[in-house]
């Protein structure tokens, strides 16, 4: 399978990817397109060009103007000092992919892009329902084109939604009526027990992540410095503070007088109108007091009052029969909010030279191991 001939590129078409440069120009072409994603922002680039990556963003664009489709790549060496260069497009691209011509001419594009820039790979994870007749037909065209199932899936394969309706004076009922009777009894109770939760500002940040690195020692998960969490946290919270950004966050936290550190908090990313719960901390602190249900029924209210019509609760397990999937016990709590399975097609990559694309995933593990090492010592 190694011995694979490189791909050839794709010829030049009017499909070819125009570069897109301006913040206002970049947000409108989101804007003209269904369901664009967080990761696929202005703002989520921003955060990533100060972590090692490097954003760029592309159009296509039907005769009039109007965009077909559009990709924020964001490209970087995958190895140190390695000559090698590998491309990323989180949650992307975005297009309608009920359009079997824009997905031809969108996966022309991005091979094209692959071929002219000499990447490694190109992988895209775009939220496209596999169950669904876009998803098996995308399936086929991946597989057709040579796309490679990726080994490093990165962001979660599958998520939960739960819909929110507009908001107006029976929206609060209306969501917990659409809990189960325990989850609404929860986080009624909380509130009897003296919880109740805030925004909280820039201040409050190194005590979240305080409560994170507890929480991922706690569940066995791994997290990043705190550098890198705060400017994701520091970028969208300031977003959240420009009227006409499409782009949000807020950090909420659970307290209660009695306690001087939060017992529970988490982030919440927005654009558009979805919501996404990207990061949860909680502590072993009055746990019974259920503070992470009035927190999360607290974020969806949050959600609502921010114009969105959709809570994401970024991750589901990958196989939702199976007892052995870690995510079955964090997935039962968040069915208890009404969360509905979505299943996607995961991450798929494009190698110019599959020769070299397969022996970089069979080697890159264990130089990434030496020079762990290296540095360590």
């Amino acid at each position: 399978a190694i011995a694979e001939p490189a791909q050839k590129a794709p010829a030049p078409s009017p499909a070819t990817a125009q570069l897109v440069t301006q913040i206002e120009q970049w947000r409108t072409i989101l804007a003209a397109l269904p369901e664009p994603h967080v990761l696929q922002s202005w703002e989520w680039g921003q955060v990533k060009a100060q972590t090692g990556w490097r954003a760029e963003r592309y159009v296509l664009q039907h005769a009039d103007g109007q965009p077909r489709a559009a990709f924020q790549l964001l490209w970087r060496q995958p190895i140190p000092l390695a000559p090698v260069q590998m491309a990323y497009l989180p949650k992307g691209p975005l297009l309608d992919w009920k359009d079997a011509a824009v997905v031809t001419d969108v996966l022309d594009a991005i091979e094209q892009v692959a071929h002219e820039r000499k990447f490694l790979f190109v992988k895209i994870d775009p939220n496209v329902d596999e169950e669904s007749v876009a998803g098996g037909r995308l399936l086929a065209e991946l597989r057709r084109r040579g796309w490679f199932y990726s080994q490093d899936q990165i962001q979660f394969k599958n998520t939960g939604y739960t819909a929110l309706g507009p908001p107006d004076t029976n929206s609060a009922e209306e969501l917990l009526a659409a809990m189960k009777s325990k989850w609404r009894y929860n986080v009624r109770l909380a509130g009897k027990r003296g919880v109740f939760v805030r925004a909280a500002d820039v201040d409050a940040l190194p005590a979240f992540y305080e409560l994170y690195a507890e929480t991922s020692q706690r569940d066995g998960f791994l997290i990043r410095p705190y550098a890198y969490y705060k400017a994701v946290w520091e970028t969208f919270l300031q977003a959240q503070q420009e009227a006409e950004n499409p782009a949000g966050g807020v950090l909420l936290l659970a307290e209660h007088s009695e306690e001087t550190q939060p017992l529970a908090g988490l982030f919440l990313m927005r654009y558009a109108d979805t919501t996404w719960y990207f990061y949860g901390a909680s502590s072993e602190r009055r746990r019974r007091d259920m503070p992470n249900y009035l927190l999360q029924w607290e974020a969806m209210c949050w959600a609502q009052a921010n114009g969105c019509t959709r809570y994401d609760w970024w991750g589901a397990p990958t196989d939702v029969d199976s007892t052995d999937d870690s995510m079955q016990g964090v997935w039962q709590f968040k069915q208890g909010f009404g969360a509905e399975l979505q299943t996607h097609i995961g991450a798929w990559d494009y190698a110019p030279s599959p020769l070299l694309y397969h022996t970089y995933t069979q080697a890159a593990p264990r130089l990434m191991q030496l020079i762990r090492k290296v540095r360590k010592s």
